[in-house]
């Protein structure tokens, strides 16, 4: 079986790994703990404990359980107090973390409770926040950060952060590595500031690979297209490059585009063939979206058979 190794964070990679898990692969999912938002932030602080909001998303992605019971897991307080707004993964994973002694323990009792097949893996144990630099000025926590793109030259964390050998030794035996779609700078570049991720990168034999976002993210990449994420993951990864892009080239329908653009500001992110082709990645190209409550969604069953084809076709097996 081959092994795949994806990185990543939030909605895009939760949508990825709902259809990932449906193919005979290996897959390891790293999963960056810098958010300090909502529930997520409140937990961080008052318990001094890694995020785990992602966590937790991508845990009941990939769970093969009974419906009602992931429901549950997913359930928000709605009443004023101390819960309020506190989805019931997160508590679960707070009260873990104190039994089992770190996230990453906590995190492979929940995949067991999930009947998860696959591993998740948190980047790092720690309770660690995002730094952007520019000049003469920081940018704390991801919220900062996110709003203050323009202004930032690079990203730090906050102090320097171990990364399990595990994670690492995954990397360097993959057979293909994933970026997922998601939030470029706040959650996949997090990755890629950890030196000992970087360098595994630099050294492992496997394809690097892009799911392309679907539309922009305010703030972040307004009016980026495809090869502008490339370049931006090109210019982190320092030693490599994305060898391969997965990118949506079918239709959206136009009332969608203009809604996104009047209420969120967001618009498609499209293909610039000649421009990937000069950063070097081969392109997929596919209709990959589907469109949810008005919202605009990788079709996870459609990207992640673009990706077995490609694991499957063009990935030589290890021997």
């Amino acid at each position: 079986m081959k092994k795949v190794v994806v990185f990543g964070g939030g909605t895009g990679l939760s949508c990825l790994l709902s259809g990932l898990k449906l193919f005979p692969i290996d897959v390891t999912t790293v999963i960056a703990v810098s958010d300090n938002g909502s529930s997520t932030g409140i937990l961080k602080e008052e318990l001094d404990i890694p995020a785990v909001g992602d966590v937790g998303k991508v845990l009941l992605a990939m769970a093969n359980v009974d419906d009602e019971f992931v429901r549950l897991l997913r359930y928000r307080f709605s009443k004023d107090g101390s819960l309020h707004n506190h989805p019931v993964r997160n508590i679960i994973l707070a009260a873990l973390i104190d039994l089992q002694g770190n996230l990453t323990d906590a995190t492979r009792y929940m995949c067991k409770l999930l009947n998860i097949k696959g591993t998740v893996l948190p980047l790092t144990e720690e309770k660690v926040d995002l730094v952007g630099v520019s000049d003469g000025r920081e940018y704390f926590g991801e919220e900062e950060v996110s709003q203050n793109i323009r202004n930032i030259r690079r990203l730090r964390y906050d102090h320097d952060i171990t990364v399990r050998q595990e994670i690492i030794d995954r990397i360097l035996d993959a057979d293909l590595i994933i970026f997922s779609p998601g939030s470029l700078y706040t959650s996949i570049l997090p990755h890629l500031i950890a030196p000992a991720v970087r360098n595994a990168l630099s050294e492992t034999k496997a394809p690097l690979m892009y799911v392309s976002n679907l539309v922009t993210q305010p703030g972040e990449t307004d009016g980026y297209q495809v090869s502008q994420h490339i370049a931006v993951l090109n210019r982190y990864l320092k030693d490599r490059k994305i060898d391969v892009v997965i990118a949506n080239t079918a239709d959206i329908d136009q009332r969608i585009i203009t809604k996104y653009l009047a209420t969120e500001n967001k618009t498609m992110v499209l293909l610039d063939r000649s421009n990937v082709e000069a950063e070097g990645a081969e392109i997929i190209e596919g209709d990959v979206f589907c469109i949810e409550e008005e919202k605009v969604r990788h079709d996870a069953l459609k990207t992640s058979y673009l990706i077995f084809s490609y694991l499957m076709d063009s990935v030589p097996s290890r021997t």
